[in-house]
Order: C-alpha cells, then sequence, then structure tokens
C-alpha cells in the first residue's frame, strides 16, 4: 500500500438499542488493530440506528452492522424502514456498474436476521431456548472456498448469544441475488431439528453471520470469571457447559482464533479493492 495519504473510512452501524454490551468495544478494537497492522489511516463514525434512526451515506469505504437485542422481525417502526432502505442502497450501488470501487458491508447477528428476512432468503423464527456459549460450526462447499474464511478449519469455533435462529433458506431466492450459503449449525444427530444457518454471503461485497465474530477471548473471559455471571450461567446451562466454554475461550484454536480470522478477513478484502478497484 503505497498511498498513505487515502482515509480508509468505515461506518459502524449500532443496533443495540443502547443496551450495555461488549460487542462494540470488540468492533473498535478489530478496527483499530487493522488498521496498525496494515498501516494505513483507519477512521470509524458510529451510527445509532435504532435510537437516533441514524443510517450512513454512500460516502464510506466499509461497513459493519452490528448485533442487537430484540425480536429481528420487523413491526414497522421508523429505524427498521430506515435500515432495510439502507441495505437496498448499499446493494444496488455496486449493482451499478459506474460505481468501480463497490461498498463492502459486514451484518452480525440482529443485522444478518434482519436482512435475510428483508431479502427473503430464509425463515426466522424463535428457538425452544437461548443459544447461549461457544461452539463448533461446519462450512459449506461455498464456505470451504471462501476467501474469509480460508484461515479457519473445519469445523470452527464461534462465540453464539441469540434467541432466534435462520433456517429453512430459500435456495431460489438464493440463486436469484447471487447468495451463498457458508456455515451451518453445529451437527447435532441426537436432535431431530434443522440446523441453523451461521453465516451467508449475499454478494461479492455483503456479507454476514449469525454468530459473533467480534467476541474476544480476553474479554470473555473477563465477563464470564465475574461471580454473579459465573453463577448464572452455571444456573442456566449447567456446570460443565461453563467449565467447557472456559477452556474454549482459554484456546488460541478456537474462539481467538475466530476473532482474529473473521472481520480482519472482511476488512483486508474491501481495503484491497478500495486501492485497487476492479474495473471489470
Amino acid at each position: 500500500m503505497n498511498d498513505n495519504k487515502k482515509h480508509f473510512r468505515i461506518a459502524i452501524l449500532d443496533m443495540y438499542d443502547g443496551f450495555e454490551n461488549e460487542g462494540m468495544r470488540c468492533i473498535k478494537k478489530i478496527v483499530t488493530a487493522f488498521g496498525e497492522r496494515e498501516s494505513v489511516a483507519v477512521t470509524y463514525t458510529i451510527f445509532d440506528v435504532r435510537q437516533k434512526l441514524e443510517v450512513p451515506g454512500m460516502d464510506f469505504d466499509a461497513y459493519i452492522s452490528t448485533g442487537g437485542p430484540g425480536n429481528p422481525s420487523p413491526v414497522g417502526e421508523a429505524w427498521e424502514k430506515r435500515f432495510f432502505g439502507f441495505l437496498d442502497q448499499i446493494f444496488q450501488f455496486n449493482l451499478n456498474r459506474h460505481n468501480k470501487t463497490k461498498k463492502h458491508l459486514f451484518l452480525i447477528c440482529h443485522s444478518f436476521q434482519m436482512a435475510c428476512i428483508h431479502w427473503q432468503l430464509a425463515g426466522v423464527s424463535k428457538r425452544r431456548k437461548t443459544s447461549f456459549g461457544t461452539f463448533p460450526v461446519h462450512k459449506t462447499a461455498s464456505g470451504r472456498k471462501d476467501a474469509m474464511l480460508n484461515a479457519l478449519a473445519d469445523p470452527f469455533w464461534i462465540v453464539d448469544s441469540r434467541d432466534f435462529q435462520v433456517t429453512q433458506p430459500n435456495q431460489f431466492a438464493m440463486d436469484n441475488m447471487g447468495a451463498k450459503l457458508l456455515c451451518l449449525e453445529k451437527i447435532r444427530p441426537h436432535v431431530r431439528l434443522e440446523r441453523a444457518v451461521m453465516a451467508i454471503r449475499f454478494s461479492k461485497e455483503i456479507v454476514g453471520t449469525q454468530f459473533h465474530p467480534e467476541a474476544d477471548a480476553e474479554g470473555m473471559l473477563r465477563y464470564f470469571l465475574r461471580e454473579d455471571k459465573k453463577a448464572g450461567i452455571i444456573a442456566n446451562h449447567g456446570e460443565a457447559k461453563y467449565n467447557d466454554m472456559i477452556a474454549n475461550l482459554n484456546d488460541p484454536d478456537k474462539i481467538m482464533m475466530t476473532e482474529s480470522v473473521v472481520i480482519p478477513a472482511f476488512l483486508k478484502n474491501a481495503l484491497t479493492k478500495y486501492f485497487q478497484p476492479a474495473y471489470a
């Protein structure tokens, strides 16, 4: 990269609705570390989508839309319309062949679910119980070829925290959009339920995950070692589950690996295209 006068501008869409979270700290940390590693001037701007109806325009180079609380199914609120309008705007911008430098978007958990609903790519429903913890997820054939996931094992480990799930992908709608299913929930032979969709590449520039690739093991360990959190997890999920989570967070090949790969690989792809726009 020889043009360090250029700023790589990132918009972060805050979908937390004012709720306390660790995700924003993790995203800021990943973005800052990425700029330092790539020796490029990276700046980010945060847009409060749900509380202030803020959405970014097309003057950023990459976009990250966070997870958040609540039911992802729209009920007609003003912020939902703004968010869906943003999704369509970025998708249409990238379709326009006159726009040589494309806009890259990463959608996390709640944002991912809303995109699946909006583009009618799959069903989104409430789970029987919350999925919470560290789990393996399996790549599909498309996922095994996707550059964003190349550096990860198959299966690889993720942090999951959700009450809703994306299932029943509509293959016709996916093909029509050019979307590809990248990952599926862990294989559970003893459970007679459909495996949830864990990641989709909506287009060359737009990708999303059901899981939380921003979650850092260090922060989660600090959080889960608090006596109140430890007691809550053991009460809800059992001591064995708690001990497994602590072990997975301490393993450098599991959650630490996923955090170090997924969003940085997305940003690296966006940065490369930013400096060398495709003219095809």
